[in-house]
C-alpha cells in the first residue's frame, strides 16, 4: 500500500468522484419520468450510505437540478458524467496496474473507450440500487395482497431486495477488478477484492455516517463547507476501499502465479 501510493491514489479517486456526482445526478433526474423514480427515492438511496451532513447538500443541489431541467440537461449530464466519471475510472486503472506492477500499453482510446463502458455500467448499477427497493417493495406488497401471504414473507422479501442489490455491486466489482487492469488475469482470481470492496465500504459507509452523525461535528470545525469536507471524506473511504480491493486482488495473484 505504502509503496503503490494508495492514500495519495484514494485522494484523486476522491476529487473525480466528487466532479461527477451532480453530472450524475442530472443524467438520472432527467430519466425519472420514465423510470417511476421520485427524487425522495434517490435521496433514500443517499441516506442508506452517506453520511447524514451531506444529504442537505445533496437534497438542495438536487432541487435546484430538478427545478430547472430541460430537454438539454440530459446531454450536458451525460457528457459532464463521462468525462468527469471516466477520468476516475482511468485513476482506478492506473491504481491497479500499480498493484499488479504493470505499465499501461493499451491505446488511450481503448483504455478511454472502457473507462467510458465502465461509466455506463456505474450508472447501471446506480439505477438498478434504485430500482430494486423502490419496485420490490411494490411487487412484494402485490403478493402478499394478492396471495394472503404472512407478515414473514415481507420481512424476507425486503432481505432479498438488499441482497440482490448487494450481488449487483458484487457483480460490478468483479468485472470492474477483472477488465480494468492491464494484464490478463482470471476472473476468479479477482473474487476476494470483489468480496471486500462490496463489504467493506458498506461497512466503513455505515460507521462514518455513524460517527458524523453521532460524534464529529466538521461544521463547527470547517463552517459552512462542512457537509462539502464531509462528503469528500466518504468519497476518498470509497476509494480507498476500491484500490485495497486491487491491492488484495494483486497479492494473491502473485502469491499463486495466476
Amino acid at each position: 500500500m505504502e509503496e503503490d501510493d494508495v492514500s495519495g491514489l484514494a485522494a484523486q479517486l476522491a476529487y473525480f468522484f466528487l466532479l461527477s456526482l451532480f453530472p450524475l445526478l442530472i443524467v438520472v433526474v432527467t430519466l425519472l419520468p420514465y423510470l417511476q423514480i421520485s427524487g425522495l427515492d434517490i435521496l433514500g438511496l443517499f441516506r442508506d450510505f452517506a453520511p447524514g451532513e451531506t444529504i442537505n447538500l445533496i437534497e438542495s443541489n438536487l432541487e435546484e437540478i430538478m427545478a430547472h431541467q430541460n430537454g438539454k440537461l440530459l446531454s450536458f449530464g451525460v457528457i459532464g458524467t463521462l468525462w468527469s466519471a471516466s477520468n476516475g475510472i482511468n485513476a482506478i486503472v492506473r491504481s491497479f496496474n500499480k498493484a499488479y506492477d504493470v505499465k499501461e500499453t493499451r491505446s488511450f482510446v481503448k483504455a478511454r473507450g472502457m473507462a467510458i463502458l465502465f461509466t455506463f455500467a456505474m450508472i447501471g448499477v446506480f439505477i438498478v440500487a434504485l430500482l430494486l427497493p423502490v419496485f420490490g417493495k411494490e411487487i412484494g406488497l402485490f403478493l402478499f395482497s394478492e396471495f394472503g401471504l404472512s407478515n414473514e414473507f415481507l420481512i424476507i422479501w425486503n432481505t432479498v431486495r438488499w441482497l440482490v442489490s448487494l450481488v449487483v455491486l458484487f457483480i460490478f466489482f468483479t468485472v470492474l477488478y477483472w477488465m480494468a487492469p492491464n494484464k490478463k488475469i482470471k476472473c476468479v482470481s479477482v473474487i476476494r477484492g470483489a468480496i471486500f470492496t462490496t463489504i467493506g465500504w458498506i461497512v466503513v459507509s455505515w460507521a462514518f455516517s455513524y460517527y458524523v452523525g453521532n460524534f464529529g461535528n466538521y461544521s463547527a470545525t470547517y463552517g459552512s463547507i462542512g457537509a462539502i469536507i464531509v462528503l469528500m471524506i466518504w468519497f476518498y473511504l470509497t476509494g480507498f476501499i476500491i484500490i485495497i480491493g486491487g491491492e488484495i486482488n494483486a497479492y494473491y495473484s502473485k502469491k499463486v502465479g495466476c
